[in-house]
């Protein structure tokens, strides 16, 4: 019997990874340099941490889509290691790459710190940490695995650290996902009660990253395989509504999200469950690729930019990290140009430079390390080893 073929991409659902890593950057400049004191911007931009989990479900939806029909051969050995392979040459070649920068960066300017006897950022009270156990750990990709209390050197690569967990869990997620709508409920119901004791018990709602983040990822994960199950029971149905019916679901759970991101208070608290269960099901309402947010995604720029979106995302540190030592570089805050402050001139346009740049940055590892890397991993690893004879 031949394999079941691969089923056809969302567009919709590659349009909408688009978004999200900018609002990381964002968040990630925004905690470390300061909210921008404008309330629908720092509204929106200090819950951006929590797109996360957007991420973790659209990967259990989309790898349960891709993969679901052949979960039998995943137990034979055979699927399951073509499956790691695939989801290695995904995410390591960008994660080493970074990985390798940085340390490049951290002799550079450990370097001319001791020369010009001006201290660097790698040897003052800075985060992520940088050690040699870390770097080891990071090559391993398990250094969120509860292992260190802290964040090290591509501290945004925590993320991948653990998707590399779940990958190596799936088959498990896909035994789960057979149950049909028992599973469909069962699995998404679960996966919010995990995020949902996260957000409670935690000191900063779902801000979980080096201790937990296994768990943040295996609760939205996990949510993300029951709404497959669920978008593939009720495709017969959806397929027969007009589009208009889409639409308004899309409507509704923007509306239903909007009011989590700006009607709830600021976020790192408890009530970040009531964000992330509306982020949750658009994964499942834009599944259809049809309805008016669906078109949206599916234009040119947004679908680039989900194609760049895991190298805006992972490259980001390297910039992060560089604009401290740029702003070593700054005038003091009250230097007057042309009769207004220089802290006032630079308040809006540094953080949208550093968005720009990681955009193109993205666009660049894109282009010349991820794909072509993917695909020089993917032939080399996936041959298969000559026949003897005996």
């Amino acid at each position: 019997m031949s394999a079941p073929s691969r089923p056809g991409e969302i567009k919709s659902l590659a349009g909408a990874r688009a978004i999200p890593p900018l609002l990381l950057v964002l968040y990630h400049f925004c905690e470390g340099h300061g909210y921008r004191q404008f309330k629908p911007f720092d509204l929106l931009v200090g819950h951006g941490y929590m797109w996360v989990e957007f991420f973790f479900a659209l990967s259990g939806f989309i790898l349960t889509y891709v993969y679901g029909a052949r979960w039998l051969a995943f137990w034979r050995g055979g699927a399951y290691r073509e499956f790691l392979v695939a989801r290695l040459a995904r995410l390591y070649p960008l994660h080493l790459a970074m990985l390798l920068y940085i340390l490049v960066m951290m002799i550079a300017l450990n370097g001319i710190a001791s020369i010009t006897g001006t201290p660097s950022i790698y040897e003052v009270a800075y985060h992520p940490v940088v050690t040699w156990p870390t770097f080891i750990a990071n090559l391993f990709l398990v250094q969120a695995w509860n292992i260190f209390p802290y964040l090290s050197w591509n501290g945004a690569s925590w993320f991948v650290s653990v998707e590399f967990l779940l990958c190596l869990i799936f088959p498990l997620y896909l035994t789960l996902a057979r149950g049909g709508w028992l599973s469909a409920f069962g699995l998404i119901a679960a996966g919010i009660a995990g995020l949902w004791y996260l957000a409670a018990t935690g000191q900063h709602g779902l801000d979980i990253t080096f201790h937990n983040g296994i768990f943040r990822g295996m609760s939205a994960f996990g949510t993300g395989v029951g709404m497959c199950v669920l978008y593939q029971k009720t495709k017969p149905f959806v397929d027969r509504l007009p589009d208009l019916a889409l639409s308004a679901a899309q409507a509704i759970v923007l509306v239903w999200l909007g009011f989590g991101i700006f009607d709830n208070g600021w976020s790192h608290n408890p009530r970040d469950i009531f964000t992330i269960v509306p982020m949750l099901w658009l994964v499942y309402v834009l599944a259809f690729d049809r309805g008016f947010l669906a078109r949206v995604l599916d234009t040119k720029p947004l679908q680039k930019l989900g194609e760049w979106s895991f190298a805006i995302y992972i490259g980001q540190t390297v910039w992060l990290q560089f604009i401290r030592v740029v702003e070593g570089w700054y005038p003091p805050d009250d230097t007057l140009i042309l009769g207004i402050r220089f802290a006032d001139w630079i308040w809006w346009p540094e953080p949208a430079v550093l968005l720009a740049v990681c955009v193109a940055w993205g666009w660049l590892l894109c282009r010349y390390i991820e794909i072509p890397a993917n695909r020089a991993l993917r032939r080399y690893l996936s041959r298969k080893p000559a026949t003897t004879i005996a």
